[in-house]
């Protein structure tokens, strides 16, 4: 039997355009990022250093040699989320259990702790764990990271839908990848409809201002009330269940609650055992 989301939910009640612009440190609003942002040398990854997640979702492996001939789209840049989960067996999506731990989105930043010649081991500083006081822990694929500084910006968009499109920046804009609920990228401007934000690449895409909430870098995109925990949890009711998910692609029962309180603005560890142990007893 398929496990969804449903059980978690009631838990958590609780270059065509290409464009330099300079006034931006070097964004790039093209409809091809491989001939722009790619011929702009990212600074390299380094051990103790930062890095950003550069594809809508990473998935932190327990070692390199986790994955499966099955996951490869997962490893891709960009990842092929869809594709990934679209072709596991419900047998393989069990077999998670003890090669993914958790996923971080794009953008996310995380603290690398070592490299080998394809991967890079990392915490994520915003998910809390008892594994390690630095964040969650894990291994991802270099290609999936960049550690070129994020754009800095006096305002943020949050996804809010379970997914939405990043297009390209142009009038009549192209359809390039899904992000998920809970991103968080900088805006650079606004089009009627579109919200113009930029990519850890420096590239600017488009994304429906319909499926996000502006508000400023440090507070939450949604107000941290029970209703609105509560509407966002049961938003995600029938999401197929996925050991490790954290995203609006596919969730485990701990990430859906870390997932919901993050776009509350309240940080709580990321597993489930030490979730339970983080509240105030209200019962």
């Amino acid at each position: 039997m398929r496990r969804t989301v449903r059980g978690a939910a009631s838990v958590i009640l609780t270059a065509a355009t290409a464009l330099a612009l300079v006034g931006w440190g070097g964004l790039a609003g093209a409809a091809d990022r491989t001939d722009v942002a790619r011929s702009q040398q990212a600074p390299p990854l380094l051990v103790g250093g930062s890095a950003w997640v550069s594809v809508s979702v990473a998935t932190l492996w327990r070692s390199p040699d986790s994955p499966r001939a099955v996951d490869a789209p997962a490893l891709a840049n960009p990842a092929r989320l869809r594709e990934w989960l679209s072709t596991m067996t419900l047998t393989q999506r069990r077999a998670l259990n003890g090669r993914a731990d958790t996923q971080a989105l794009l953008a996310d930043q995380v603290r690398v702790v070592r490299l080998r010649p394809r991967w890079a081991q990392v915490v994520v500083p915003s998910q809390p764990s008892q594994l390690d006081a630095r964040g969650y822990p894990g291994w991802v694929p270099r290609r999936q990271m960049t550690a070129r500084p994020p754009v800095s910006s006096l305002q943020q968009a949050t996804v809010v839908a379970r997914t939405a499109w990043l297009r390209t920046d142009v009038p009549d804009p192209a359809r390039v990848f899904r992000i998920s609920f809970g991103t968080r990228l900088p805006v650079v401007g606004e089009d009627g409809r579109w919200v113009r934000v930029a990519t850890p690449d420096r590239v600017v895409r488009r994304v429906l201002r319909s499926a996000t909430v502006l508000h400023r870098p440090g507070e939450p995109a949604l107000p941290a009330s029970t209703s609105s925990l509560t509407s966002t949890a049961t938003s995600f009711v029938g999401l197929p269940y996925l050991w490790s998910g954290l995203s609006g692609f596919g969730l485990d029962c701990s990430g859906l609650t870390w997932l919901d309180y993050r776009v509350h603005g309240i940080t709580i560890p990321r597993d489930a055992l030490p979730q339970s142990r983080h509240g105030t007893p209200v019962a």
